[in-house]
């Protein structure tokens, strides 16, 4: 039985226009500490991200924060955290993501949030590996995109076969009972990707 050591967590570098997003944060990175769960995150020091891994190292838990060198400045890498790892590009930081980490969650974000998501979807769906996804459905910030997955598989875009199993909590609470209860049913060897097979992803 597998069991969570370390939770990627995709986010905005901004704060977003409704404070929920950023308590979310708060709360998340907060319960992860509580738990002993360590936090891999994209490494920046504002917005969700910042306030995400403040809250971890507030409440006494590792962080890795991850990060591409021409973002350090842009997006104010967080020099406070346990591990930050300065990557060559997105595509380094994206694996070593994954590596690291033995669940995901996506909380709200933009356009860089939306497409780590989609690719973990996408490398679940290829059948690369088996680590369950979840999407943070603050306040119904995710509500579009599974309406788009429902419609894709209406029209069989997603059909038997190529089908996944996104999980989606609305609240910070159950966010970690959903994905422990998930991990728990994948074998350990079932979460891993060969490390060729990752750099031509």
């Amino acid at each position: 039985m597998s069991k969570i050591r370390k939770i990627c967590v995709y986010c905005g570098s901004g704060p977003g226009t409704d404070p929920a997003y950023v308590e979310a944060a708060r709360a998340l990175g907060a319960h992860l500490a509580q738990t002993g769960i360590g936090l891999v995150y994209g490494g920046g020091g504002d917005g969700i991200m910042g306030a995400l891994a403040h809250a971890a190292l507030d409440h006494g838990g590792a962080v890795t924060g991850i990060i591409p060198e021409f973002l350090t400045q842009r997006e104010h890498a967080l020099r406070g955290a346990q591990e930050l790892i300065v990557t060559r590009d997105m595509h380094e930081r994206k694996r070593l993501m994954f590596e690291k980490a033995d669940a995901f969650v996506a909380l709200p974000g933009g356009v860089g949030t939306l497409e780590e998501l989609v690719e973990q979807l996408t490398w679940v769906q290829l059948g690369r590996h088996k680590k369950p996804i979840l999407l943070a459905n603050i306040k119904g910030f995710w509500d579009p995109l599974c309406a788009l997955l429902e419609h894709m598989k209406m029209l069989q875009f997603i059909r038997a076969g190529l089908d996944f199993n996104l999980l989606v909590a609305d609240k910070v609470a159950d966010i970690l009972p959903m994905l422990q209860a998930a991990t728990a049913r994948v074998p350990e060897e079932a979460k891993q990707m060969d490390r060729v097979a990752a750099e031509r992803l």
